[in-house]
């Protein structure tokens, strides 16, 4: 009996996660495209974060996956701590939705919705269409699972050691909230904690007053999901991670007085129609859940200054920029293709100005006669080459998943522009090294080679900002801004031969010096030429096909 139970039990919670995860992909999948739109719809105003954490909970149906992707944005650079905070408190309240949807008794839709799903996802034609069947397949395991913990723990309640077992529980609520606590740090999900207490309470193992303590105890349990998705990752992400802990364990502690009381339980009864019963029990437990994640944001939502050094308090320490760590390509972004393509642009901006810097500090070292820049140089150079490596990797990674052929298009373009930026990183090297030679062997330098080389380096560094801006932006007219700049480039690398063989003839420089030059010159338009790769890149991006055409 009671191993049949326990088989049950663990068949029925497999069953359930199980669904959860498939709904919550596939609705991911689904709204993949639109979560970029969303963020855009951030401000520093905390209530604006409340509201897309709330609609964006709702749309993934997971206030986990909604946290780690806060934690992945913050970490990506793409929101501040600030506005995650707000995103957090509005996940809170998103999350409820699942357990609002549960209490509907929906389970007598269980298999067909299983049916009609599988069908969907594996004989439907549109990938839309395989997405809605993956989420219609989750909600009908969800609520299959549900029937099956139901079914298989019914005969608990006729068991006097049950009794008694959750008698004690009552006389203690405060062990319901470590329960809901324990179970939800192993199953780090309250969604699903939520879901099976009240499928508990309808059963009539446990009551309202365990139930309502266990879903307390959940909301502190599923702060460890983003505790774990942010080790490992920057400062700032776990700062937003402990906001998320210090949040629902602070709002847990105000109601624990109200719960002990039995106040919290009565505000329930009185906007729940109609008399706790088995049949009414399930939606007392999803308002219970509402009511606390309601009052809990509506609480703290004129704090999120405080919370925000609360967690730099939890959290201390410096925002270090490591120059060869990436800063934007967040793994967790990988599940949504849109925006982690997005972030490989950043991070090849990045890239960019980092060899931008390279070149400038090579150039000043020249100019100034400072040997201390060469080294910041090489150590710049060895940070853009790991930057290649890891963009490489992680477009990959994200040509792996499932991508719109707009979105594969641009992949060969970020592999091509990342490659061409890491040249104009080996050029800053080549740059620093003729300058350290010149420095070591006291060249001299006409004043007139220096404004040459002044000349062209300052087209060069132009070209550069150019190139950033319409790489970041997608701007075209930027980008033949760009262009143009490679031709008068192009133009003054001849005009720099010639004036350099006119002094040569009139002995105003030493070859070796003249060999240095003309190796400058010679660098500095290389990296006008890989500019120039990335310029195009643009334009190919923004006019794909018309290229295609135009070659053919």
């Amino acid at each position: 009996m009671v191993k049949e139970v326990i088989f049950g039990m663990l068949g029925g919670l497999g069953l359930l996660l199980f669904g959860m995860t498939l709904m919550t992909e596939g609705l991911q999948k689904v709204a993949g495209a639109k979560l970029k739109q969303i963020l855009k719809l951030l401000t520093d105003k905390p209530l604006v974060g409340v509201l897309v954490g709330t609609g964006v909970t709702a749309i993934v149906q997971s206030s986990s996956t909604t946290t780690v992707m806060v934690v992945g944005f913050v970490n990506a650079g793409l929101i501040s701590l600030r506005q995650a905070i707000g995103v957090i408190m509005g996940a809170n309240i998103g999350t409820t939705i699942t357990a609002q949807l549960i209490a509907f008794h929906l389970d007598k839709y269980a298999l067909p919705a299983i049916g009609i799903g599988f069908a969907l996802m594996f004989f439907g034609r549109q990938r839309k269409m395989k997405f809605w069947g993956q989420v219609l397949l989750g909600f009908g395991l969800l609520f299959f699972g549900l029937v099956v913990i139901k079914d298989m723990l019914a005969p608990l309640k006729e068991m006097q050691e049950v009794s008694d077992f959750f008698y004690r529980f009552s006389a203690n609520p405060m062990l319901g909230i470590l329960a809901g606590l324990v179970i939800t740090l192993l199953l780090q999900s309250s969604s699903a904690v939520v879901g099976f207490i009240q499928a508990l309470a309808l059963i009539g193992v446990i009551d309202f007053q365990i139930a309502i303590g266990a879903m307390l105890g959940s909301n502190i349990g599923t702060t460890i999901t983003a505790q774990l998705a942010s080790i490992g990752s920057s400062i700032t992400s776990r700062r937003a991670a402990m906001a998320h802990t210090l949040f629902n364990v602070l709002g847990v502690l105000i109601v624990i007085p109200f719960f002990l009381s039995g106040f919290f339980e009565r505000i329930v009864d009185m906007i729940t129609p109609g008399v706790v019963n088995n049949m009414t029990v399930m939606r007392h437990v999803a308002n219970a859940h509402t009511i606390f994640n309601v009052f809990n944001t509506l609480l703290f939502l004129p704090f999120v200054g405080l919370f925000t050094k609360l967690s730099t308090l939890f959290v201390p320490g410096e925002v270090e920029v490591d120059h060869a760590q990436p800063k934007y390509l967040e793994e967790h972004l990988l599940a949504t293709p849109s925006i982690a393509l997005d972030q490989s642009v950043k991070e090849i901006v990045r890239m960019l100005g980092i060899s931008r810097v390279a070149v400038k500090e090579a150039m000043k070292g020249f100019f100034d006669k400072e040997p201390k820049f060469f080294n910041k140089v090489r150590k710049k150079e060895d940070a853009i080459d790991n930057l290649q490596v890891e963009i490489t990797n992680y477009v990959v990674k994200i040509s792996q998943h499932s991508l719109t052929p707009e979105e594969s298009e641009r992949l060969p373009i970020l592999l091509h522009s990342v490659n061409d930026v890491e040249r104009i990183g080996d050029h800053a090297e080549n740059l620093a090294e003729l300058a350290e030679r010149a420095l070591e062997e006291k060249l001299p330098f006409s004043d007139s080679a220096i404004n040459d080389l002044h000349t062209i380096y300052n087209e060069v560094d132009s070209m550069m900002e150019d190139v950033k801006e319409a790489f970041l932006a997608q701007n075209e007219e930027r980008a033949k801004d760009a262009l143009v700049r490679e031709e008068t480039i192009n133009r003054l690398q001849i005009a720099l031969r010639t004036n350099h063989i006119q002094r040569l003839g009139e002995k105003y420089c030493v070859p070796l010096s003249g060999v240095i030059f003309l190796d400058f010159v010679n660098n500095l338009e290389k990296i006008g030429d890989h500019l120039t790769n990335v310029a195009q890149a643009v334009r190919g991006v923004l006019h794909w096909d018309k290229m295609k055409s135009a070659d053919e």
